[in-house]
C-alpha cells in the first residue's frame, strides 16, 4: 500500500452551502509527485480527533488558502477587510502542534505556513505590503493564472538548514502570492529563508522529532 498524507481542507460557503475543499494541485502533488494516496481531512466542529486522525497517515500537508488566520488566534484584532476560515483554524493549530509531538512527516505551505508558526506561539503580520520598505508580495489577481504563480522574487536560504541541505542552493527563485507575513518568530523555528525585504519565507524546527518544513511560496 502507497503511504498516505493527509491534506487540509479549507471549508467553503457558496450560495449557502458548506463544502471542504483543497486545490486540485496539491492532490496531484501527493498523489503524482510523491507517488502516495491523497487523503482530504475535513475541517469539522468540533474538529477531527487529532490522535485517532495521526494514527491513519504518514504524513501531512496544510496548503495554502485565501483565508487568512483569524487573528484572535495570535492575541490581535481582525480588520474587516479580512477574509477569515475559523473552522480552518480549529482543525490546523490543534492538528499541527499533535503532529509535530507525534513525529508525522509534515510540509506547510502559505497559510499553513503562517499556521505553523501561529501554533508554536509567533505572530503575524496580516498586511506585509504596508511597511515602508516592504515588497508587495500579493499577485495580480488580473492577471492570468500562469502569470499569478510566475516567479516573482528571489529568496536568500540560510546556510546550514534543512532547505540548504535539500536545495544545494544560498538563492532561489520564488513565487509570490500572499499579504500575511510573519510578525514574530515563534519560539523554536529556524527562518531557513528571507525575501529581499527581509520577511521569512520558510522555516522548520530542528528540535522536531520528524520532517518537518514550511515555505510561504507555492
Amino acid at each position: 500500500m502507497p503511504p498516505v498524507v493527509g491534506i487540509v481542507c479549507d471549508l467553503e460557503t457558496k450560495d449557502g452551502m458548506h463544502s471542504h475543499r483543497a486545490g486540485a494541485e496539491y492532490v496531484r502533488a501527493i498523489r503524482e509527485g510523491a507517488g502516495a494516496l491523497p487523503l482530504l481531512i475535513p475541517v469539522m466542529q468540533p474538529p477531527p480527533e487529532a490522535d485517532a486522525l495521526l494514527a491513519r497517515v504518514d504524513g501531512l500537508l496544510f496548503p495554502g488558502a485565501p483565508s487568512n488566520v483569524a487573528p484572535a488566534r495570535y492575541g490581535a484584532a481582525a480588520r474587516p477587510d479580512m477574509t477569515l476560515d475559523e473552522a480552518r483554524d480549529a482543525t490546523s493549530l490543534d492538528l499541527l502542534r499533535a503532529a509535530i509531538a507525534r513525529g508525522i512527516p509534515t510540509l506547510c505551505i502559505c497559510r499553513g505556513f503562517q499556521e505553523l508558526n501561529v501554533a508554536l506561539g509567533g505572530t503575524l503580520n496580516p498586511h506585509v505590503h504596508e511597511g515602508p520598505l516592504a515588497l508587495d508580495h500579493r499577485e495580480d489577481e488580473n492577471a492570468p493564472l500562469e502569470t499569478q504563480y510566475g516567479l516573482a522574487h528571489q529568496v536568500t536560504i540560510a546556510p546550514g538548514g534543512l532547505l540548504a541541505g535539500l536545495l544545494g542552493s544560498q538563492e532561489i527563485m520564488v513565487n509570490s502570492l500572499h499579504h500575511q507575513g510573519i510578525a514574530r518568530l515563534a519560539p523554536g523555528l529556524f527562518a531557513e529563508a528571507h525575501a529581499p525585504d527581509g520577511l521569512i519565507e520558510a522555516v522548520s524546527l530542528p528540535e522536531a522529532r520528524g520532517f518537518l518544513l514550511g515555505v510561504q511560496w507555492h
